[in-house]
């Protein structure tokens, strides 16, 4: 899988980016708060819920972002759509906004392989973990569990293998003797937010390259890169 950028000096326009959210929609409105400096690369130009009730959609009609419901049910209480008609009715959306690129930010829905393959090395996930490390859920419990020094969170590419795309960007934090999973959890939110809306903007800047399934960063003329380390406070 390999991405065949233009220099970064090509990319003049901001990308249009959409949001895919099932609640809250944290990392989201740290997007759309990155978004709103207007030398920012991209603009969040619609978020998308399968869930017509989440949190997130009402902060997003509040920053003036346009919203949609793609619900993953026929009704309250009829079967769930078949993941097909879903990912049908969900790409309609997207191309009716003109997106370029989605982000995932807690969407609770697996997408298929030839959705993920529409939009390969344009659509990217944070995870709540060092990937490769911790896939999946409960990963603060986990990493409690396993006793580890370093834990963090981890912005990649989407593929069709859950949480195993090409990582675009990392930040570890120390795992404290007395933390607990609802303190470490909250330390790793924090930088979910610092570096999902830098690793957006390496994409939207074209300065990421997949090479062998692994993202090489161009970093020249830039102050962001590829890997934050505990107390930089900035790319290595």
């Amino acid at each position: 899988m390999t991405a065949n950028w233009t220099s970064p000096g090509d990319f003049m326009s901001r990308k249009r980016v959409a949001v895919l959210i099932s609640g809250r929609g944290s990392n989201m409105a740290a997007l759309i708060e990155a978004a709103k400096d207007k030398n920012y690369p991209a603009e969040i130009a619609l978020v998308v819920s399968n869930v017509a009730a989440a949190g997130g959609l009402q902060t997003a009609r509040s920053a003036g972002v346009a919203t949609a419901v793609v619900n993953h049910k026929k009704s309250g209480k009829s079967p769930k759509l078949d993941r097909a008609a879903f990912e049908r009715a969900l790409q309609a959306v997207l191309q009716h906004h003109r997106i370029d690129i989605v982000c995932l930010a807690g969407f609770m829905r697996l997408l298929s392989a030839d959705f993920v393959g529409h939009w390969q090395d344009r659509m990217l996930n944070i995870h709540p973990a060092l990937l490769p490390a911790f896939k999946g859920l409960d990963t603060h419990k986990r990493a409690l569990e396993a006793g580890v020094m370093q834990h963090g969170a981890t912005v990649h590419f989407v593929v069709p293998e859950m949480d195993s795309g090409p990582i675009v960007a990392q930040e570890a934090i120390e795992v404290r003797p007395d933390d607990t999973e609802v303190t470490l959890a909250a330390r790793v939110l924090a930088v979910e937010h610092r570096i999902y809306p830098l690793a957006l903007k390496l994409l939207a800047e074209g300065r990421v390259h997949i090479e062998r399934g692994r993202c090489i960063i161009n970093t020249v003329g830039s102050s962001v890169g590829p890997l934050i380390v505990p107390g930089n406070g900035g790319a290595e």
